[in-house]
């Protein structure tokens, strides 16, 4: 055997390995969480890439409990803040405070961090809070780091930030800016149960609480696995299709179609290709494949752009949202 074909089969069992227990915790994961197929396996891909995600639902949807479920899953340090208008930067962040140097007994200024230092945060009701405290913890989903007092601190990894919205309720919220809206990698919508979940949903939890998954990865583990999944190569046909679903959705661009330059006052920009190709390397890899193709990138084109696409007035008008023009992205744009 050749050095190349033994390195070729060193590394087909690595992403068999890797498969087959991301594929265990989407198992443990249905187990906890009644159906919900597809919301589970959008959020899977955007935890196995290391990037945020947004997930819109009315109350009851099991929304949280998802959530933990994935941190326990991972073996992560989870912490949720529940987002109110008068919720301030510093309660995510953390703040300094005045103490004393154990040393010395000199007085020091002494920094606290909040929950925003976890693996996994859960951003409750994310547009409940003023634009000062998101902007707050854009910078951490930016830049992975809090500044305090003119000091820089870093997250750990994995940071992931999973934020929940009501899509019901618009008194007293503060809708996201499209910087932070763009830091997300997904905008995944949570649908009703049918009555055959909702009775087993009602069954479940008529007794004692819901027991969450056994962790399957540690720190180390995890990280290995986000980088297997960005190592995935892509295929030039495959990254040409994602730059062409975002570039037409501009509706400055010559790709255009007229109902994009009738209907969408921003397009996806260029945050948009490099997601569309992320998520389609992850979800290539829980089907055991080891190159993404273009149906990938349009099973994961909905989440990935929706939020990306602003409408306009006229779109308005007409009763089209985001998600009706990216359905007719995937249909006009040449695959």
């Amino acid at each position: 055997m050749t050095l190349q074909a033994e390195a070729k089969g060193v590394a087909e069992q690595r992403v068999t390995s890797f498969v087959d227990r991301v594929r265990a915790i989407r198992k443990s994961l249905h187990e906890v969480v009644v159906g919900q197929d597809e919301t589970i396996d959008l959020l899977l891909t955007c935890a196995r890439t290391g990037s945020h995600a947004l997930l819109v639902g009315v109350p009851g949807l099991a929304k949280t409990l998802m959530v933990k479920a994935l941190a326990a899953s991972f073996r992560w340090k989870f912490s949720r803040v529940q987002f109110t208008p008068d919720l301030m930067p510093s309660d995510i962040t953390g703040y300094e405070l005045l103490g004393r140097d154990e040393a010395s007994g000199a007085p020091r200024m002494t920094f606290r961090p909040g929950p925003v230092f976890a693996n996994l945060v859960l951003a409750d009701e994310i547009n409940r809070a003023a634009p000062k405290t998101q902007s707050a913890l854009l910078e951490a989903m930016a830049e992975q780091h809090v500044t305090v007092g003119g000091k820089t601190y870093p997250l750990e990894e994995p940071f992931l930030v999973v934020a929940t919205q009501n899509p019901i309720e618009q008194e007293g919220t503060y809708p996201l800016p499209e910087a932070q809206l763009d830091r997300f990698m997904m905008e995944i919508h949570i649908d009703y149960p049918s009555p055959q979940q909702e009775e087993e949903i009602v069954m479940r939890t008529s007794g004692a609480n819901v027991k969450l998954p056994e962790s399957a990865f540690d720190r180390e583990a995890f990280l290995e696995l986000r980088d297997l999944v960005w190592s995935v190569p892509i295929p030039q046909s495959v990254a040409a299709y994602a730059v062409r679903l975002c570039g037409s959705s501009r509706p400055g661009d010559s790709r255009a179609t007229k109902y994009i330059k009738d209907y969408v006052e921003w397009g996806a920009g260029p945050r948009g290709s490099q997601n569309l190709v992320r998520a389609a390397k992850a979800r290539a890899l829980l089907e055991g494949r080891t190159a993404p193709t273009i149906d990938d990138i349009g099973a994961v084109a909905p989440s990935v752009l929706r939020h990306r696409v602003m409408v306009n007035h006229r779109a308005v008008g007409d009763g089209i949202n985001s998600s009706a023009v990216v359905a007719e992205l995937l249909k006009t744009v040449p695959r």
